[in-house]
Formats: structure tokens, C-alpha cells, sequence
């Protein structure tokens, strides 16, 4: 029996991406068995995996108008000063994340989803990976997009959560070790291009995290058993940065192009797969 899994990585803002992939996807009828995420791809990957067709994709793509509209993403600089200033952990407010997921989804417990979904994020006090197959998908899903700096740590259970990014950057062995058959890797642009070398003292940082957040994905890649299909979905775009760009009152118009390209580009690919 075939088992077909959506794997959606992380990106931050350039996460709209997937929103394209998606809806090619499923114009093309294929519909997931199975959905992991991590970071922005667990937002994403739980809004299909409670409806998986045109309508819950409309309603992700709702989300991330609601977003920009709202401005919640693009604080003042002042604003997210003060907020570290008084925390010293994170510029963003909290609850943020999972406030945007209750309002937009529609289900609450992630064994309610029609479709099987796991996201994952990084446990600080044990620098492991904690996959959650289980229980409030909103908090989940706020501690998978949990970025260091950005968003405070998410707790749950005691324990304290970060980003999933930092342990699983697209995580397909995960989808490999829970029985997939067919993979359909929903990334975000990046791992098309390839890397340059640091010339200042911010890039070699931000080199350095690249390096690290690749690695795995690519021994992953590498590890795919020749009885599993794999398609990495393309992107459309011909360069996508290396960080998230703010996203926030008059960014929709690029949003919904990166959106676009990445539906022309995957069901392109998709109609050549099929001939």
C-alpha cells in the first residue's frame, strides 16, 4: 500500500511559497496520507491536514492575508525594543502563533485532524527533537515556529521549546520512518541555490546557521530508500534570501507573488511527472 506524505520545511515569511505548492497539489489530485512540519511548514502542513482541498487551502491562504492586514508581524522597531528590553528572550508578543491558528482553523487537537500530522520542535533542556503527535495543535504549532530571539520560548509539560528548524529543517526521515512511500518536499527556495562565501561579519553568522540548518536535509535526502519517491518541489523564484524579510501592511503583493510562482513552477513539474 502506498502512503503519500507532504514535508513542509521551515522559512518564515518565505513560507507562502508552500501555499502555491499546495495548491497545485491538490489541483493535480494528489492528497496527502500524511503531513509533517516544521517551523512556518507546521503552520501550513496543519491547515491541510484538516482540509486537505481547495477550500482549506483558501482558508490558509485567509490566514496569511490576515496576517499582513493585521500588521502583528511588523511591530514598531521601538515597540519590539522595548519588548526585549523588559524580557531580554524575544521582540514578538506572545501568543501570537497560536492565536492566529485558533482563529483560522477550525480543530483543536491534533488527533482530531482528518489527515495524520506531526510537527516538531526543539526541547532546550535536552537539546532533543520533540515530535507532537498530540494534544492543542495551536501550542504545537507555537513551539515548532519558536524562533530564538524572535518569539519567546514555548513551554509545555515543564519543558521549555524552540524552533524545529534548529534540529529538523525539512524533515523527511521522519516521513520515511512513519511509512512513506511517496514524498512531496514542500521547501521554501533556498536549498535550490547554492551558498557563497561570508564577506562580512553578519553573513558569516548567517553562513554558519545555513550550513547547519542544510546539513541534515541533505544526509536525509541522500538516506532515501530507492522504494520511496521523492520530489522536491520547486519554487519559482530565482533567488530567495537567506533570512525571513518582515512581513507586514503593504508586503501582500509580494506574498501572493511568491504564492504564484510557486503554483506555475509546481504544476509544471507536476504535469512532467505524470506524462
Amino acid at each position: 500500500m502506498s502512503t503519500t506524505a507532504f514535508v513542509l520545511g521551515g522559512g518564515g515569511v518565505l513560507g507562502a511559497t508552500q501555499v502555491g505548492m499546495l495548491r497545485a497539489l491538490l489541483a493535480a489530485g494528489i492528497t496527502p496520507d500524511l503531513v509533517v512540519g516544521t517551523s512556518i511548514g507546521s503552520v501550513n502542513g496543519a491547515f491541510v491536514a484538516a482540509d486537505p482541498t481547495a477550500d482549506g487551502v483558501a482558508r490558509l491562504e485567509e490566514l496569511w492575508r490576515d496576517v499582513v492586514r493585521s500588521g502583528e508581524m511588523s511591530e514598531s522597531p521601538v515597540r519590539q525594543a522595548a519588548r526585549f528590553a523588559r524580557h531580554g528572550t524575544h521582540v514578538m508578543r506572545r501568543g501570537l502563533i497560536p492565536g492566529l491558528v485558533q482563529r483560522h482553523l477550525g480543530v483543536d487537537l491534533i488527533e482530531d485532524l482528518p489527515v495524520p500530522f506531526q510537527c516538531v520542535a526543539a526541547e532546550i533542556e535536552s537539546s532533543a527533537s520533540r515530535w507532537f503527535t498530540a494534544g492543542p495543535i495551536a501550542t504545537a504549532v507555537a513551539a515548532s515556529c519558536a524562533v530564538p530571539g524572535l518569539f519567546a520560548p514555548v513551554e509545555i509539560d515543564g519543558a521549555h521549546y524552540y524552533d524545529g528548524g534548529l534540529v529538523h529543517s525539512i524533515p523527511v526521515g521522519r516521513a520515511i520512518a512513519l511509512g512513506a512511500t511517496e514524498i512531496h518536499v514542500l521547501q521554501v527556495g533556498r536549498v535550490e541555490q547554492l551558498l557563497s562565501a561570508p564577506t562580512n561579519p553578519l553573513d558569516v553568522g548567517l553562513v554558519a546557521f545555513e550550513i547547519a540548518r542544510r546539513h541534515r536535509f541533505v544526509e536525509e535526502i541522500a538516506e532515501v530508500p530507492d522504494s520511496v519517491r521523492l520530489h522536491v518541489l520547486p519554487s519559482g523564484t530565482d533567488k530567495a534570501p537567506t533570512t525571513s524579510v518582515p512581513l507586514g501592511r503593504g508586503t501582500m503583493a509580494k506574498v501572493e507573488d511568491r504564492m504564484s510562482r510557486a503554483f506555475d513552477a509546481t504544476s509544471a513539474y507536476l504535469d512532467g511527472t505524470t506524462r
